[in-house]
C-alpha cells in the first residue's frame, strides 16, 4: 500500500523515455468537464508543480467516463510524452471507468485487494455509515502497478510504467489528487530532476495591442529561441510568459536577462512582473509617489471605483468617486455646465473634462480621472457608435488629458476595456512623474 515505483528497473524505465521523460501530458477525465457546467482545475494545479521540476506539460486533454475514449487518448498522449497523468474517474459509481480503461489499453489486469477492502469497511464503520456494495470496486487494482494510497478518500491511485511511458492515474477530487502528489509522486519526480528547476515569469502590458507587442519583441524572441516566450492577450493587457530551465540560481539569472530585453524594448508599457493587476499596480504607484486619486464614472457605473477598491490598503490613494449616470447628476455632483452637455453632448471630451475637474474638486484630491461613453448595445449613431468612450484627466497644477478611444465587443467588453484604458492613463501619467 505504500508508495512509488523505486529500485534499479523504475530507473531503467525512466532513462529509457530519454527526452520524452521530461514531457508530460495531463487528461482529466469526466463527462461532466465536457458540459457548461463543470470546468478542469486540476490539469492547472498539475502543470505549475510539474513545471516546478522542469517538466515541460505539452498536451491536456478532456475525455469523457468512456472506456473506449480512455484508452484513445492515453495511446495518444503516450506518443507525446513520456508522463501521462489522469485525473477523474476513480470513483464508486458505474461512470467511474478510468482503472478498467487504462489496465485494458495497457494489456494489464485487475485484481481485488482483499485487504484494502477490509480496510475500506473498517474506513466507513468509524464513521457509523454502511459502505455501499459500490465502493468495492474502489479495491480493485492494476496488477503491476504501484498503488498510490490515498489518505483523504476511498479512491487509490496508481504509478504504471509499462511500454516506454509512464502513467500516474490520480483521483479527480482536487484535495486528495493534490496530497497524492505532493507526498507521493512529486518527490521522486524531483529526485529524477536533481537540482534542476523550472522558473517562470510574467509580464503583463498595458495600452499596446497583441501585434503591436508581437513587432516589438520579435527581435528579441530570436535571442532567447532556447527558452520559451508566449505572447497571450488578455482583456485590456498583453502578458509575456517567460520560462528558464536549469539551476535554481542559473534559471532565475535567466529570467532577469530576458526580462531586461523585453523592458528595453516596452519600457514603461509594462507594469508588472509579478501577479499585480493594473489596480494594483497604480496604487503600488500612488502610493509610493504619494499622490491621491478620484473618479468620476458615467458609462462604468462604478467598476473602476471597484477595481481601485478591490485593492487591500486603497484607502491610502484612493479618496472617492461619483457615479454620474444621469446628466442632472453630471451637472449637480461634478458641476458639468448644461450649455456643455446642449452644445456636446454627455459622450464629448468636453463633458469629459469637467467631469474629471469636478471630481478632482470636489474630493480634493491630487488627480481624478473621468469616463463617459456609450456600451450598447443602444444609444449609438454614425457620429458616435456604440463603443465611443471620452476620457480625461485633471490633476492639480498640470495640463489635463482628453482621450478618445472605440472599442469594440458587448456591453461587458467595453465597460471593462474603459475601465483599463482609465486605470492606464493614471498610471502613464504618475510614473512618469
Amino acid at each position: 500500500m505504500t508508495g512509488l515505483p523505486g529500485g534499479a528497473a523504475g530507473r531503467e524505465g525512466a532513462d529509457a523515455a530519454g527526452p520524452r521523460a521530461a514531457r508530460a501530458a495531463i487528461i482529466a477525465i469526466g463527462s461532466e468537464m465536457l458540459s457548461p457546467l463543470r470546468q478542469d482545475t486540476n490539469s492547472l494545479w498539475l502543470t505549475a508543480r510539474l513545471e516546478e521540476v522542469g517538466i515541460a506539460v505539452v498536451r491536456k486533454s478532456i475525455v469523457p467516463d468512456d472506456p473506449h475514449a480512455i484508452g484513445e487518448e492515453i495511446s495518444f498522449a503516450s506518443s507525446a510524452a513520456g508522463l501521462v497523468f489522469t485525473t477523474g474517474g476513480l470513483g464508486p459509481t458505474a461512470d467511474d471507468r478510468t482503472v478498467a480503461a487504462v489496465a485494458a489499453r495497457l494489456g494489464m489486469t485487475l485484481a481485488r485487494n482483499e485487504e484494502y477492502l477490509a480496510r475500506m469497511r473498517e474506513r466507513f464503520e468509524r464513521r457509523g455509515i454502511r459502505m455501499a456494495a459500490t465502493n468495492e470496486k474502489q479495491a480493485d487494482f492494476i496488477v503491476g502497478a504501484e498503488v498510490l494510497h490515498n489518505p483523504r478518500g476511498t479512491a487509490p491511485g496508481f504509478w504504471i510504467r509499462r511500454q516506454n511511458a509512464e502513467y500516474v492515474i490520480l483521483p479527480g477530487v482536487p484535495s486528495e489528487m493534490r496530497e497524492i502528489m505532493e507526498e507521493r509522486v512529486l518527490p521522486e519526480l524531483r529526485a529524477r530532476a536533481g537540482s534542476k528547476v523550472s522558473r517562470r515569469r510574467v509580464l503583463r502590458i498595458s495600452g499596446m495591442g497583441e501585434s503591436a507587442v508581437e513587432e516589438l519583441v520579435t527581435p528579441i524572441y530570436a535571442r532567447w529561441k532556447e527558452d520559451p516566450v508566449t505572447i497571450l492577450a488578455s482583456p485590456g493587457e498583453v502578458q509575456l510568459h517567460l520560462r528558464a530551465v536549469g539551476e535554481p540560481e542559473q534559471a532565475l539569472r535567466r529570467l532577469d536577462d530576458m526580462e531586461a530585453d523585453f523592458r528595453q524594448a516596452l519600457g514603461f508599457r509594462i507594469f508588472s512582473r509579478d501577479g499585480e493587476d493594473l489596480a494594483a499596480s497604480l496604487g503600488s504607484l500612488l502610493r509610493e509617489r504619494g499622490r491621491t486619486l478620484a473618479v468620476a464614472e458615467s458609462c462604468t457605473g462604478g467598476m473602476i471605483a471597484k477595481l481601485l477598491t478591490d485593492v487591500p490598503g486603497s484607502s491610502e490613494y484612493f479618496l472617492g468617486g461619483v457615479v454620474s449616470y444621469a446628466d442632472s447628476a453630471k451637472r449637480d455632483l461634478l458641476a458639468v455646465k448644461e450649455e456643455t452637455l446642449r452644445a456636446h453632448g454627455a459622450v464629448s471630451e468636453e463633458v469629459a473634462r469637467e467631469m474629471a475637474r469636478g471630481a478632482r474638486e470636489r474630493f480634493g484630491s491630487d488627480l481624478a480621472v473621468a469616463v463617459t461613453g456609450i456600451a450598447g448595445p443602444d444609444g449609438g449613431t454614425p457620429e458616435k457608435p456604440v463603443g465611443t468612450v471620452h476620457f480625461a484627466l485633471a490633476e492639480r497644477g498640470a495640463e489635463e488629458i482628453a482621450r478618445k478611444r472605440e472599442f469594440i465587443g458587448d456591453r461587458a467588453a467595453v465597460r471593462l476595456a474603459s475601465c483599463l484604458y482609465a486605470l492606464d492613463l493614471v498610471r502613464r501619467r504618475v510614473a512618469h512623474e
